[in-house]
Parts: structure tokens; C-alpha cells; sequence
């Protein structure tokens, strides 16, 4: 077979058991088998492990890199809204381009080949993050796929205007629409709102939702049914829920039955739900991250994300997915290697599902989207927080991290 690219001795994700070589022509997976003989350029993995690269399910490119700009003094989530709600006021195109350059980089080198981004659309900002972020995701295409989820950050029905700028990023290539409940005076309007717009241009759902440890103070119930109405059982994620860390076991279980039941996926975003959730407690501070993999058993999808990127939300942030599910083990006592592997899955397999990536993976026919680490398999990868070595989109090499030397004496 004549091939472009040949990659020797990697260790699949999917099972890392053997070593296999993997063969790339036009920039599409052409054969995966023991061994493959062929005079093309060749890359070595010496065992160690290939994957499609990791999936960011959930960041804020547009307000990104603005702490400079932001007092960060409580460290609450009100203080996070007003603080960047203020900052914004300031934002230019090329500012929020350069910013979010600056986080995208961060993101590529550290793996991630799939992002999808929330951008805040209302009459104060207008389209000026939204045709930043269009920009970008056609700039760095050669690196990363970008989906925007554009949404309402500080209200809709009680923020005249936000619904025509909705409607209008929809319309010139917005390729999801999320929402952002507790902020609006009218909560439950907004996400039947949210999802009349959807249907309209039939596009999937991405809420904030339950950001609190008010088990009380709750509109996943809500989602949930809207997402049943609607038929959109598989195209429905929330981020955040962190309501559900405050729940006893018996009533979580019971969330999760009604969350795979109407087909919901939940993104934890464990940098920026532990920044800020349990301020006023004065010890035994609560953590206010939900336990996603908990969940996994009973059918409901899940994922791990980034969310924000030195800022108010989140004062810090490399953009590395590895250490994002590595945090989420430690917060969640999780050891054994099946349970590390689940936490793998939440950053690469798992979030691919939930945005419909239907060739994502190291698969015959499927692009040549490749990420190395230096790991030979998922739970070593997130126990020792592996660093990604290189990677190839669609059959192009997009970054390479030199390995450390240890000069010794």
C-alpha cells in the first residue's frame, strides 16, 4: 500500500493490550494493523500511546486572559459576573481575537484537537466576540476544530435586544445556542426559548445550569423535560449542575435516572466549580464539584472541561485536559486504574460523543486527527499527568513537544 505517513509501534487508547502501526494517506487513516511495510516518512511510538486527541467540551474564548483587568477579591461567582461583566464593556474584536489566540495555542499544545467555545452575545458586546471567534476558528482550522455556542452570559428576557443578537449569530454561522438560566428574571422562559431557537435551526444545546449548593434552587428538572418535548434526547449537554454535589446519594441516583432518561449530558468544570463554590463556609468547605463519573453506569454521558481561563471565573489555566481530569481524580478520590480510565474518557471519547463527532477516534476512514502521549495507556496518562508529544491534523504535524533532557553530571 502506498501511504503518506506511517506511524510504528503505538499503543491505542481504545486497547493499549499490543502495538499496532497506523498508515495515513491524504490526510485519512488508511490502515491500522501488527505491521505495515512501506517506504514513507515514519514516525516511531516506541509503545507509546495514540488517541484522537483530547475534547474540550467547554471554554469562554471571548473572556479569557482579562485578570489584569478584574479585581479578585471575594472570589465569588457574583463577583466573577460583575467583574467581567464590567471588563467587557471594553472589549474590542481584536482584542478578544488576541486573547482568545493566546488561550487557543495554549490548548493546542497541550493536545486538544476539538474545542467547543460559549460566546456571550447582548446589546453591550453586540457580535464583537461572536466574529472575533468565527475568525479564529477559521484561522486555526489547521490545528483544532472550534463549534460556538452562542448564549446569553447576563440574562435574556430580563436583557431586551440579547434575543435578536441570538437570532442573528444563528443565522451567520453559530453552530450550537446555549443558556444561562440563573441569571434571567425568567428562568424557564429562557429555556423554552433557547430551545424554540434550536429547533428553528436545528442545532444543539449547551446550558449553564445549577451553578449553587442549593439543592432547592434547581431548573434541570426543567432541561430535562424541555429535552423530551423537543426530541432532543442526545443533543443536550449542562455545564456546571454543581447543585448536585450538594445532594444525598438517593436523590443524585435519582437526577441520573432522569438525566439518562431524557438523554442530557453534564459537563463538570472541576478548575472553576472548586474556585468558587463553599465561599462562605468557614471550614469543612465543600468542594461544589459533581461527581460525573458516578453517573457514567447509568447511561448518562458525561464530561470534563476548561471552562475559563485566567480570569475572574478562574484566576489560572494551561488549557491541559490531562490536568484537568487529574484535578477531577483527586477531587474525587478516585485510584483504582478502571476509574482513571473513566476520567480519560471524560476529556477525549466521552465529550466526542456528546458533540456528535461521529469520526472521531484512530479508526480506518476516519481523519488522520492524532495526538501522541507519553503514556502507554489511559490511567497511566492521567496518574502521571503524561504531556502530549506532537500531533497531526488531517495528516499534518500541528506541534511537537521536545522531551526533557536530564544532563547528567
Amino acid at each position: 500500500m502506498s501511504l503518506d505517513l506511517l506511524f510504528k509501534g503505538a499503543r491505542l487508547a481504545s486497547d493499549p493490550t499490543q502495538c499496532v502501526d497506523i498508515g495515513v494517506k491524504g490526510g485519512v487513516i488508511a490502515d491500522i494493523a501488527p505491521s505495515i511495510a512501506c517506504d514513507c516518512p515514519t514516525e516511531r511510538l516506541d509503545g507509546k500511546l495514540m488517541m484522537g486527541g483530547f475534547v474540550d467540551s467547554h471554554v469562554h474564548l471571548d473572556k479569557s486572559c482579562i485578570s489584569g483587568r478584574c479585581a479578585c477579591v471575594t472570589g465569588t461567582l457574583q463577583e466573577a459576573l460583575s467583574e467581567t461583566a464590567r471588563a467587557k464593556q471594553n472589549f474590542t474584536e481584536e482584542d478578544i481575537y488576541a486573547r482568545g489566540k493566546r488561550t487557543l495555542e495554549k490548548a493546542i499544545v497541550q493536545g486538544t484537537t476539538v474545542m467547543r467555545t460559549h460566546v456571550e452575545l447582548d446589546p453591550r458586546i453586540g457580535l464583537r466576540g461572536f466574529e472575533a471567534i468565527k475568525q479564529l476558528k477559521r484561522d486555526f482550522a489547521w490545528a483544532i476544530d472550534l463549534h460556538i455556542c452562542v448564549f446569553p452570559q447576563e440574562g435574556l428576557f430580563n436583557d431586551p435586544g440579547t434575543d435578536e443578537l441570538l437570532w442573528q449569530a444563528c443565522e451567520t454561522g453559530a453552530d450550537l445556542i446555549g443558556g444561562c438560566p440563573y441569571t434571567d428574571t425568567e428562568p424557564k422562559k429562557q429555556i423554552a426559548r433557547i430551545f424554540d431557537i434550536a429547533r428553528h435551526f436545528d442545532i444543539d444545546v449547551d446550558f449553564h445550569l445549577d451553578f449553587n449548593l442549593d439543592p432547592l434552587r434547581s431548573e434541570l428538572a426543567e432541561v430535562c423535560q424541555q429535552t423530551v418535548r423537543h426530541g432532543y434526547h442526545g443533543r443536550v449537554a449542562v455545564g456546571h449542575v454543581t447543585q448536585l454535589s450538594a445532594l444525598p446519594p438517593q436523590a443524585f441516583d435519582a437526577v441520573g435516572v432522569q438525566l439518562a432518561d431524557a438523554g442530557v449530558a453534564l459537563t463538570v468544570l472541576p478548575s472553576t466549580d472548586l474556585f468558587l463554590m463553599g465561599r462562605e463556609a468557614t471550614h469543612l468547605v465543600p468542594r461544589g464539584v459533581s461527581l460525573v463519573h458516578r453517573l457514567l453506569h447509568q447511561g448518562v454521558n458525561g464530561s470534563l472541561a476548561t471552562n475559563n481561563v485566567l480570569n475572574p471565573f478562574t484566576p489560572f489555566g494551561d488549557c491541559s485536559l490531562i490536568r484537568m481530569a487529574n484535578l477531577y481524580a483527586n477531587i474525587a478520590q478516585i485510584g483504582a486504574p478502571e476509574g482513571l480510565a473513566d476520567c480519560f474518557d471524560l476529556v477525549s471519547s466521552r465529550p466526542a460523543k456528546m458533540m456528535r463527532l461521529d469520526h472521531y477516534g484512530v479508526a480506518i476512514g476516519h481523519p488522520a486527527d492524532l495526538v501522541a502521549l507519553d503514556a502507554a495507556d489511559k490511567a497511566t496518562a492521567i496518574a502521571e499527568l503524561s504531556q502530549p508529544l506532537f500531533a497531526y491534523k488531517k495528516g499534518r504535524r500541528s506541534f511537537t513537544r521536545p522531551a526533557a533532557d536530564l544532563h547528567h553530571p
